[in-house]
């Protein structure tokens, strides 16, 4: 298995087809196998070479329980250790959810290292997790039954990888990362590179993610009408081929 070291923290990831280099970042409670069971990397590898990361507390990479060890800029970091490590200078990225808060993090704090950005079911502004917090103690205090239960009510059924994938987090992990988040939309204006954002019409994130897109000077926005935040990343038929557009022309 191929890993990063940063700092001491082994990060994990994955190559898969050839052509311009191509970042995934997953959301958060997903992995690089999230990406492959919904069929990103089947429709993407003939056209790029993907990078698909496993952020830290997540998939295969190391996973700290203090929340400082998740600060922006350290998952920010763990991004550009991968880039170093597989040689490749600037590349796309493309960040759902968690990915892609990590996404407007790259824009921030290595900005030289993306060619274009892609940024789904994301906003940039403050958010308090409470809510989050809530659901991951539940794995703490509960069980990874009773994680898995609270998840589904809340999101709806989901396919029995994913539900194994589930039980086998560390939620004090996830637990640690949940934290509030800081605005970063006092760099909106500032981000140069070709950038997309979309979302889905029923996530709680589509306003403010339409929002970002439009105080960003080379940004396009495209919506999934009647989708819920995880059905957008689900719909990889109906994302897939507009981010290639957008990615086409960006060059």
């Amino acid at each position: 298995m191929p890993y990063a070291d940063n700092a001491g923290v082994s990060i994990h990831y994955e190559i898969a087809g050839t052509g311009p280099a191509l970042v995934l970042q997953h959301g958060i409670m997903q992995s690089v196998e999230d990406w492959f069971e919904c069929g990103y990397v089947a429709a993407l590898q003939p056209r790029y070479r993907l990078i698909l990361v496993d952020a830290r507390g997540h998939g295969l990479s190391d996973k700290p329980h203090d929340g400082v060890s998740y600060a922006l800029p350290r998952r920010v970091s763990d991004v550009v250790a991968v880039l170093d490590v597989v040689g490749v200078e600037r590349a796309h990225f493309w960040g759902y959810s968690m990915g892609g808060f990590i996404g407007f993090g790259m824009a921030k704090h290595a900005p030289q290292r993306i060619n274009a950005l892609v940024i789904g079911g994301q906003h940039p502004f403050a958010r308090n997790q409470e809510g989050l917090r809530q659901l991951m103690r539940v794995g703490v205090n509960a069980g990874a039954g009773a994680f898995v239960a609270a998840f589904q009510k809340s999101e709806g059924l989901i396919s029995d990888a994913y539900a194994a994938r589930l039980r086998a987090g560390d939620y004090q992990a996830y637990l640690a990362m949940v934290l509030d988040r800081d605005s970063m939309e006092d760099m909106l204006a500032t981000m140069a590179m070709p950038c997309c954002v979309y979302a889905g019409e029923a996530d709680p994130a589509f306003a403010q993610a339409r929002s970002a897109s439009e105080r960003i000077p080379n940004a396009r926005f495209f919506s999934l009408p009647g989708l819920t935040h995880m059905q957008a990343f689900y719909a990889s038929r109906a994302v897939v081929p507009q981010v290639v557009e957008f990615l086409d022309a960006a060059g």
